[in-house]
């Protein structure tokens, strides 16, 4: 339970489901009552097949899902999600799905933030020619546990079909497509309550955000006292020279702005010469 918010109603902005991952543990951690609100279309912000275009970077669109949230519910709580797929910004060859909670509070006004990059994502995409090739994909993507997409080619905003989740549904649409175009494409459908993958990274962005919740300013005891930059110069160990591994934290509370530097927060006060450019160019 937590004193800022127990008793409270909290409105869950989602059209996909994502409650099934976020209400049971936020109930439980901050004594809130969690409520979807009927007929909330997110998808207007934009959607992942492209037909609605993303204008928004990911905490506009989320804090939007909030703000129409508290208005289709009458609360002053609620939070929300916005998911992007595409390549891992730091391991080159690797895709990655980053999840982003927002919780805003107008009654306290406070908004914090929780973000999780994982690997661990089934983001894929194919041209498929043959029933074949149609079996390679649903397997490799975890089909039908994970749903996917078809529609003629990469990118169309036509013909859609989305959340097929069953054998019969995936051949059936796609013989039926395959009378009209040479080839046509299938992709994962990334949304939440078709993805079993990424509801994991969305609990752990849970995960953070609810510690986060507990970190508190020191100066303004509001809750999310969180990490806002990484200063890179931690001294290399052989010859003294700072390093781009990081030296400190910045943390920054949204309420007040009160900022504190922290050191290393893995307890580290040299690097080892391996990361030095200088010792190991």
């Amino acid at each position: 339970m937590h004193p800022l918010f127990s008793g409270r109603t909290l409105a869950i902005a989602t059209k996909h489901k994502k409650e099934i991952v976020l209400a049971g543990k936020l109930e439980h951690s901050l004594g809130v009552v969690c409520k979807v609100p009927e007929q909330l279309d997110t998808d207007l912000l934009g959607t992942f097949t492209g037909e609605v275009e993303r204008t928004l970077s990911p905490v506009e669109a989320a804090r939007e899902k909030c703000k129409r949230a508290m208005q289709a519910t009458g609360c002053d709580l609620a939070i929300a999600s916005e998911g992007s797929f595409g390549a891992h910004p730091f391991i080159p060859f690797c895709q990655a799905n980053e999840e982003l909670l927002l919780l805003l509070d107008s009654k306290n006004d406070l908004e914090i933030v929780a973000t999780e990059i994982s690997v661990e994502t089934n983001f894929d995409g194919a041209e498929i020619k043959s029933l074949t090739e149609l079996e390679e994909f649903s397997v490799r993507t975890g089909f039908p546990s994970h749903a996917v997409i078809m529609r003629p080619v990469k990118d169309a905003p036509y013909e859609i079909l989305k959340g097929i989740d069953t054998k019969h549904k995936l051949e059936s649409a796609f013989e039926k497509m395959m009378q009209t175009y040479t080839s046509v494409y299938v992709e994962t459908d990334m949304r939440a309550m078709h993805n079993p993958t990424r509801q994991r990274t969305i609990a752990k962005a849970l995960d953070k955000l609810l510690d986060l919740i507990n970190y508190q300013c020191p100066e303004c005891a509001a809750p999310g006292f969180g990490v806002v930059k990484a200063v890179e110069g931690l001294l290399c160990e052989n010859c003294g020279t700072p390093t781009r591994s990081i030296q400190s934290i910045i943390r920054k509370c949204r309420k007040c702005e009160f900022e504190r530097v922290e050191p290393n927060p893995f307890g580290k006060k040299y690097e080892d010469p391996m990361y030095c450019d200088i010792c190991n160019p």
